[in-house]
């Protein structure tokens, strides 16, 4: 196929070239009507390549020949036989997935219990029945890695009749699942593994990166092409090969939960990105990687701070790590990865990817190079300098055996369900009608449906005093939970 070709972006190039008007939405004209304080802080460019009516990308052509051949050319460049594009980000696409795969099936689906809270979404959504799959603890560090496929195959001698299995990889953490020895459990038995590889969009590119799961034979790969590539937030794809997944169905679940107005800026940051990947990306993440193994080793000069690496691999970890991912470990300095993490905000206006308890979490990209590393780094070691006996905290952490909480109730039907919000203490062996998630990563330590457990509400309280974020709680200080009612 012509890769040089982004037909998305050529249609938007052209639309702006001819001076084209439409009597359509988007009600602003290109940015006519639009404040100008919001074109200020925005920019006029942004409204002006907003356009709905562009040939192909209308309402009466959502499906036009032009996304048909964008879509076509991505699932070309990564090796997939379908590709399919989502504005709405990989929330859609995986609640899709799922549908397709298991959506009106009694058997219900084998879920890697490390997923994200859109996962839980789409098990709400659609009443699939979650037949969890634990993940691998190493208790020391307070840390969950992706399940194993030994673990895989205990979950389908238990639930042989599940529809398929779903697991997490990458995790937010850049951990990553043997895939090739899960998709051989999955298709032994005849049935799709779909991967939330939403962390994952760069892995087809470059082979000192992880295992790309198409590579490996997964059905259904999902991935969010505005983490690790160079897509506007919302960008996912999600593709498709073999014959487990009818490719038809899984259009039609997609379509029920897609926009009718969807975005193309986010549609042509896909179809360019996938031009840029083709063309440059093998240099691109290997400038990428040359720079991460330089911060990683410049990183962990600094005393007591512990860039993660050979921790996180092994029979009783994860299979492979992204070394774009760069997991810092700073609790040998007695402070939370919370305090870390305020501290680069305010004193640096530098963000992270994620804190806890101890650590943070620095994601790199082809975007990065010296000057922004160099900021990280030099950051950190002014941080660290100036930390004067911080305060030990007091989130209580509980035990791999406390975070396993009996499920009582399908997701769905608890969330639906008759409720009642009460004291937190008073929740404890109550079944929850709300998830809560600490976030980011956004993997709940609670779902709906399942019994409250003391040790996870002392954990989740402890963590909101330290700094944790909780906010899909209806009490976001978890003075409160939502439980269904007696």
């Amino acid at each position: 196929m012509d890769h040089s070709r982004a037909p998305l972006v050529a249609a938007v190039a052209d639309y702006r070239r001819l001076g084209r008007y439409g009597f359509t939405p988007p009600g602003h004209r290109q940015g006519r009507g639009v404040d100008t304080r919001v074109l200020t802080a925005l920019g006029a460019d942004a409204f002006g390549a907003d356009i709905l009516a562009s040939p192909g990308l209308d309402d009466r052509r959502a499906r036009g020949e032009l996304l048909v051949e964008a879509e076509e050319l991505m699932a070309d460049a990564v090796g997939a036989e379908s590709a399919f594009f989502s504005t709405c980000g990989s929330s859609l696409s995986v609640k899709a997935a799922m549908m397709a795969v298991a959506g009106g099936d009694d058997g219900g689906l084998l879920v890697a219990r490390d997923s994200h809270k859109s996962i839980v979404a789409g098990l709400i959504f659609s009443g699939v029945r979650p037949h969890w799959i634990t993940p691998r603890w190493d208790a020391e560090r307070h840390f969950s890695h992706p399940p194993s496929p030994e673990q895989v195959e205990r979950a389908w001698r238990e639930h042989p009749d599940a529809a398929g299995a779903l697991i997490v990889s990458p995790s937010p953490y850049g951990t990553c699942a043997d895939l090739h020895g899960i998709a051989q459990v999955c298709h032994a038995r005849g049935k799709p593994l779909i991967v939330d590889e939403a962390w994952g969009a760069h892995l087809p590119f470059h082979p000192d990166l992880p295992t790309w799961a198409m590579d490996v034979g997964a059905d259904v790969c999902v991935v969010s092409v505005h983490k690790m590539g160079m897509g506007f937030e919302q960008g996912s794809v999600f593709h498709l090969q073999g014959e487990l997944v009818d490719p038809a169905r899984l259009r039609r679940c997609a379509d029920l939960l897609m926009t009718t107005s969807p975005n193309v800026l986010i549609y042509a940051a896909l179809d360019g990105w996938r031009r840029q990947m083709v063309d440059f990306g093998h240099d691109l993440l290997d400038h990428a990687l040359s720079l991460a193994r330089r911060v990683r080793a410049e990183l962990d000069e600094i005393g007591e701070l512990t860039v993660l690496h050979q921790e996180l691999l092994g029979v009783e970890a994860s299979h492979d790590l992204d070394l774009l991912q760069v997991l810092v470990d700073v609790s040998g300095t007695g402070a939370t990865g919370y305090d870390a993490a305020d501290w680069l905000r305010a004193h640096r206006h530098l963000d992270v990817g994620l804190s806890d308890h101890r650590r943070i979490l620095t994601t790199l990209s082809p975007a990065d190079d010296i000057t922004t590393t160099d900021s990280l780094v030099d950051a950190l070691a002014l941080w660290r300098a100036g930390l004067d006996d911080p305060e030990p905290h007091d989130i209580r952490l509980p035990s791999p055996e406390e975070l396993q909480l009996e499920t009582s109730m399908l997701p769905r039907d608890a969330f639906f369900a008759p409720t009642e919000a009460v004291p937190a203490e008073q929740a404890v062996g109550r079944i929850a009608a709300e998830q809560l998630t600490p976030y980011p990563p956004g993997i709940p330590a609670i779902v709906p449906g399942e019994r409250i457990g003391k040790a996870v509400v002392d954990y989740l309280r402890t963590g909101v005093e330290a700094g944790m974020n909780v906010p899909d709680a209806g009490d976001p200080h978890l003075n409160t939970i939502r439980v269904v009612q007696s």
